[in-house]
């Protein structure tokens, strides 16, 4: 193992406290034996300081037997951690699951720490909004870069396109179409072309003209033609103008009633259907749709690569206001921050419950890789130190004790 600088802080903690025990343990000896053979006042000195020694070394023995043979001697029981590290280990990771990773021990703790609340108030700031921003679309940008051409196609080839074989497009055409039937969304674009169609015959009157009476019969006199397709532009534009100001025109309900028809027929009609399905494999078999598809990928790539780049760019800045709005937004809302609480809870829950043993194993797993003798000095390094107030305490409590059986003695005597 590797020690750290926090290792090395530890370490000489560790030698401070043994320093400190071990010279009481000496101050204990040097009093015994200067009050040795003493009475009154100085027995009881020498009784506590004999009773001290005794504790000390019964709690330095006690000590050290968990992480070594107290003077090398190979005694019963002692140098436990190195020889039951395994155990050990076990149990903490036991430990763990039982005490940490428990569904409603996750729920309270992440109730109290109101991770929504806290985030929302960082994100608020403009400066930590950035910070994710710019994060985000760097890794973005930098995984968008990353996927090539090739790997579209094989995807597209691989995966779409035989999905798309093995599923009926029928149903799915029509059931959207049915959809957009009953929400009206079908009238904002006939709405809009309309709108285009009526501004192209109005300003394209000569070409209009033109493919009209190129239409014309062969018969019919070169001096009616003119002011016949003339007239037919005209009545053109006015039926197309009517239609586009009249939401309750006759047009837009056969419009409707032929939409309604297709989506019913898509869903219903076999021989529809059947149109449907080849009209799919005509266009997924058409050396055409990749080549489109990866160009129309590859164009959008660039665009968005750009512009996540760009530290000023339109989407950095939109998506840096939609953050801070939001955030601002969950910090005053309390339903929203309950909300996103318990899709936490739900999560770190899920997570837990579905990964938290293997989570655990890595105790286990760890501890059993370690040499038993550098496992002992690894956990001797964190939990040493306040083991030595053990021998500290030890030699202050027995010379307390000596002090007590000798006056219990005396006042017997």
């Amino acid at each position: 193992m590797v020690e750290t600088e926090a290792d090395v802080v530890r370490r000489q903690a560790l030698r401070r406290m043994r320093i400190v025990a071990t010279g009481l343990l000496v101050v204990a000896a040097v009093v015994y034996l200067l009050t040795l053979g003493s009475d009154g006042f100085w027995g009881f000195v020498n009784a506590g300081a004999e009773a001290s020694m005794v504790g000390a070394m019964a709690d330095w023995f006690a000590v050290t037997a968990l992480f070594r043979h107290p003077l090398g001697l190979p005694v019963p029981h002692t140098a436990l951690i190195p020889k039951r590290k395994d155990e050990l280990g076990a149990s903490l990771e036991e430990f763990v699951q039982d005490n940490f990773l428990q569904e409603e021990t996750i729920r309270e703790r992440l109730g109290v720490a109101m991770p929504s609340l806290r985030l929302g108030l960082w994100l608020s700031e403009e400066a930590n909004a950035k910070r994710v921003v710019d994060e985000v679309s760097s890794v973005v940008a930098d995984g968008l870069s990353r996927i090539s051409n090739r790997h579209v196609v094989e995807i597209i080839q691989d995966g779409f396109v035989p999905r798309f074989r093995e599923e009926q497009i029928a149903p799915l055409l029509g059931g959207t179409l049915q959809a957009a039937l009953d929400d009206g969304v079908h009238h904002g674009l006939i709405d809009l072309a309309l709108v285009e169609l009526h501004g192209w015959l109005e300003e394209n009157e000569e070409t209009v003209t033109e493919v009209l009476g190129e239409r014309a019969p062969w018969w019919t006199p070169q001096v009616l033609r003119e002011p016949v397709t003339a007239r037919i532009h005209v009545e053109l534009v006015r039926w197309i103008a009517d239609i586009r100001d009249d939401p309750e025109h006759r047009a837009r309900k056969a419009i409707d009633a032929m939409l309604a028809d297709l989506a019913d027929n898509l869903q219903h009609d076999p021989a529809t259907m059947e149109r449907a399905e080849r009209l799919k494999e005509r266009v997924l078999d058409h050396p055409g749709v990749i080549s489109t598809a990866i160009s129309i990928w590859d164009a959008l790539r660039r665009a968005l690569t750009t512009s996540l780049r760009d530290p000023d760019g339109v989407v950095r800045r939109r998506a840096l206001d939609e953050v801070v709005r939001y955030a601002q937004k969950v910090v005053l809302d309390e339903t929203l921050q309950r909300r996103y609480d318990a899709l936490a809870s739900d999560v770190a829950v899920y997570v837990v419950k579905r990964y938290g043993r293997e989570a655990t194993t890595v105790i286990t797993h760890t501890i059993q890789r370690w040499d038993g003798k550098q496992a002992a000095r690894r956990i001797e390094l964190f939990v040493g130190r306040d083991l030595q107030f053990i021998r500290i305490n030890g030699t202050i409590v027995g010379g307390l004790v000596g002090i007590i059986i000798h006056t219990v003695s005396v006042l017997v005597a």
